[in-house]
C-alpha cells in the first residue's frame, strides 16, 4: 500500500521541502547551478513537481500543472521518492533496478545528485514538525 492517500498528500510533503528549499539562502543558489528545469513525476499516487533551477532566475516550484518545460525528468513511485529523501535510496541502484527513470541530458541529471544529500536531515525535520512521524518510521 502506497505511503501517500493522494497528490495533495505528496504536495505537502515533497512539494513543502522544494518549495521551502527554492527560498533557502545557503541551498538555493547551490541547486540553481544545476541550470536546467527538472519535474519529478511521481505515481501511486499520480504527482507532478517541476522546479526551475537556473541561476539569476526565480526558483520557481509547480505543484501539479505546469507552464515550465522541462528538460530533465525523473519518474518513480512517490514512495521511492519519499524514501529518497529520507536517505534511504541509493539513485545509481534505483535507476539500475529501473524503480527511477531518468531522461534529459546525463551530465545535467549527475548534477543533481550530489546536491540533493544536505536535504535528507531537513526532511525528516519537516516530516517531524508536521507530525508525520507515520512517514519517518515507515522509511
Amino acid at each position: 500500500m502506497a505511503l501517500f492517500k493522494d497528490d495533495q498528500e505528496v504536495y505537502e510533503t515533497i512539494g513543502k521541502l522544494f518549495q521551502d528549499l527554492a527560498t533557502d539562502d545557503e541551498l538555493a543558489p547551490k541547486f540553481r547551478r544545476a541550470n536546467t528545469i527538472v519535474q519529478y513525476r511521481y505515481r501511486d499516487p499520480e504527482a507532478t513537481i517541476t522546479l526551475r533551477l537556473r541561476e539569476g532566475e526565480s526558483g520557481d516550484v509547480d505543484l501539479g500543472e505546469t507552464g515550465m518545460e522541462p528538460e530533465v525528468t525523473m519518474s518513480m513511485e512517490a514512495d521511492t521518492a519519499h524514501r529518497f529523501f529520507l536517505g534511504k535510496v541509493n539513485v545509481t541502484t534505483a535507476l539500475a533496478r529501473g524503480q527511477i527513470k531518468a531522461s534529459g541530458p546525463v551530465a545535467k541529471i549527475l548534477k543533481l545528485v550530489p546536491l540533493t544529500k544536505p536535504i535528507f536531515p531537513r526532511y525528516k525535520a519537516q516530516l517531524e514538525a508536521q507530525g508525520r512521524q507515520d512517514l519517518v518510521d515507515v522509511a
